[in-house]
């Protein structure tokens, strides 16, 4: 008898959960136990269920993957996550990996990608996307990037907060931390990527690609309407 691989889907969309769900179904050795909407719930519905493997985006509402990879890996060391993610950019690989993660497939993977990425995991084996795996081959791309790599997970995660027009004090309490660390890690971050200002800061986001310019237009015109 072929033994079962169980899965936790995280993903901020319902249709995207369903999606994932009817694929893996398809498979005789995947079965998907529990799924989440955000971070928060990741955490929680991994400890009640705690299954083989966590499939999990990172762009998330409020919390984000990386902050959930980080949870669950301090709740259970052995944890194994995949993170299955939209961001190309070979940096959010590279966090995903720092947080926790075992594994970094891109959405526009095949999906057999990703069933040989779950498999892989469960072995407990290191896996990417033939895409992330090429971008992070021929990356040594320069100075801006590598200094984006220089950046801590939780750097990394409050500079997302930060061009996502959080407050330092709505960051403080998405993260649980001080206010005061997030304005020490704000002022760290725009010495390591050599920037002075904030504006510089998203112009900078926008040109590594971890921030879509259309995003932050909606994001906008969200806030104007509200």
């Amino acid at each position: 008898m072929t033994n079962v691989i169980t899965i936790m889907l995280v993903d901020d969309h319902a249709i995207v959960r369903e999606g994932y769900r009817s694929l893996l179904q398809k498979q005789d050795n995947l079965e998907v136990i529990a799924e989440a909407c955000d971070g928060t719930e990741a955490y929680s519905q991994y400890k009640k269920y705690q299954p083989d493997i966590v499939v999990m985006d990172i762009s998330l509402p409020g919390q984000s993957g990386l902050k959930a990879i980080e949870r669950i890996r301090q709740f259970d060391a052995k944890a194994k996550i995949l993170v299955f993610s939209m961001h190309q950019n070979p940096s959010f690989a590279l966090q995903a990996t720092r947080a926790g993660a075992l594994g970094y497939i891109t959405k526009s993977s095949d999906p057999e990608d990703l069933i040989r990425a779950i498999a892989e995991v469960a072995k407990n084996k290191h896996t990417l996307s033939a895409d992330i795996a090429q971008a992070l081959a021929m990356e040594k791309l320069g100075q801006e990037q590598s200094a984006l790599d220089e950046l801590t997970v939780r750097e990394f995660e409050i500079l997302r907060l930060l061009v996502d027009a959080k407050s330092n004090q709505d960051i403080a309490e998405l993260l649980n931390i001080s206010p005061k660390t997030v304005s020490n890690s704000h002022y760290i971050i725009k010495k390591k990527l050599g920037v002075s200002s904030d504006i510089e800061l998203t112009r900078l986001a926008i040109k590594m690609n971890l921030v879509n310019l259309l995003d932050l237009v909606d994001e906008a015109h969200e806030d104007n309407s509200q």
